[in-house]
């Protein structure tokens, strides 16, 4: 069998992640917010930027932009060396490279569940989700 991924996980090498991990997808979750908050703003000003005033106040939506993608970015890098792979920030879905029956899998996990209690074909995606018991 050829490899595809680095590393794969067990359940309970998984599940052992999932403290960390919520507390860096809830940090991710709330910075995106913000991205999303600043990027309006810097849209909004865009027009005006030529009026007196303005420009200074767009720069201060673009730094802190910046910052936000930085620290955002630094996260996503943490959780990518785990081999952990986030699928949609939004729902604060993420999947781990795993071996089932000899096959490889994702065993899937969501921020708002309690544990990673499920897993999916490689091309299933989260609709394809099946219980691990």
């Amino acid at each position: 069998m050829s490899r595809r991924f680095a590393r794969y996980f067990t359940v309970e090498e998984a599940r052992a992640l999932v403290p960390r991990l919520r507390g860096l997808l809830t940090a991710m979750q709330a910075e995106k917010q913000q991205i999303d908050r600043e990027a309006l703003a810097l849209q909004r000003l865009t027009p005006l930027v030529q009026q007196n005033g303005h420009a200074v106040e767009a720069l201060h939506h673009e730094r802190r932009l910046a910052e936000l993608v930085r620290a955002l970015r630094q996260k996503l890098r943490v959780i990518n060396e785990l081999g952990v792979e986030v699928k949609d920030l939004d729902l604060g879905l993420v999947d781990f490279p795993s071996l089932r029956d000899g096959r490889e899998v994702y065993l899937c996990w969501k921020v708002d569940e309690p544990t990673v209690e499920y897993w999916h074909e490689l091309d299933a995606g989260y609709r394809g989700r099946q219980p691990l018991e």
